[in-house]
């Protein structure tokens, strides 16, 4: 999965300009990403949220010029807005990423039921603004894996039965916190759904290496080989072509060990 971020203020490539945006996604699937997902709404700690008016003026132009240039591609959507969940599935988008696990708009649930498309349930705990003011856990990966379990289930009643799974790494946790749901995220898959890691460029890296986002792909591929080992299904990666070589990588060493 590669990274747009249409928005000014994300922590890393962040960029409203539709032209721009459009050549990184031919890049990223020239490169080999299966799914793009696209957001106008930065989460990196101490931001507010923004209202789905200012979101969809800025995804709305990015996701029809990809639809148009690359009709067949899979787009998600990354937004805790259903109303922009709604209208970016009609533009084209096939995929609902939600970080906030449907806690800042009701609606959502509902919403994607209706649009009847994958959804992507992720952890968080607090806010953008407040999820890294001291988080606390009384055992993170247990509290995590409880959330995202009860989660799926309300999916279920709600009636989105094609859900994904994401610990929300950086989302609410210590650097301490981000290495125990990594090395547990293997007990993730007893929940019975595909697991997504988005660990790209994150500050559980760049804490740990002492490294700015911009320096911290070399980081960023060492851990998708941990995650990848531990059951992630998914990667939600900025650099797409070192992703795929870790993917590449790693189907020959499963094959060698059959």
């Amino acid at each position: 999965m590669g990274i747009l971020n249409a928005t000014p203020d994300s922590f890393y490539t962040g960029n409203t300009n539709s032209d721009a945006l459009l050549s990184l996604a031919e890049n990223m699937l020239n490169d080999g990403a299966t799914i793009l997902d696209i957001g106008g709404a930065s989460t990196k700690p101490g931001q507010p949220l923004i209202s789905a008016e200012d979101e969809l003026q800025r995804i709305l132009p990015v996701i029809e010029a990809i639809n148009k240039r690359f009709p067949d591609v899979w787009m998600s959507v990354d937004t805790y807005n259903a109303e922009v969940a709604k209208q970016a599935v009609s533009a084209g988008v096939a995929i609902v990423n939600d970080v906030s696990g449907a806690r800042f708009d009701k609606e959502m649930l509902a919403t994607v039921a209706a649009l009847a498309v994958p959804y992507i349930a992720m952890h968080m705990q607090g806010t953008p603004q407040t999820m890294q003011i001291d988080p606390q856990y009384k055992n993170a990966v247990a509290e995590v894996f409880d959330y995202l379990r009860v989660l799926t289930d309300e999916c279920d009643l709600a009636g989105i039965h094609d859900v994904i799974i994401d610990p929300g790494y950086g989302f609410g946790k210590t650097l301490e916190h981000n290495f125990q749901l990594l090395r547990s995220m293997h007990t993730f898959r007893s929940i019975g759904r595909p697991i997504l890691a988005g660990i790209s460029r994150k500050s559980m890296i760049c804490k740990a290496l002492g490294v700015k986002p911009e320096n911290a792909l070399n980081g960023t591929t060492a851990l998708h080989v941990l995650a990848l080992q531990q059951g992630a299904n998914i990667l939600r990666v900025h650099d797409v072509k070192e992703a795929m070589q870790v993917i590449d990588l790693m189907n020959i060493y499963n094959q060698t060990l059959l």
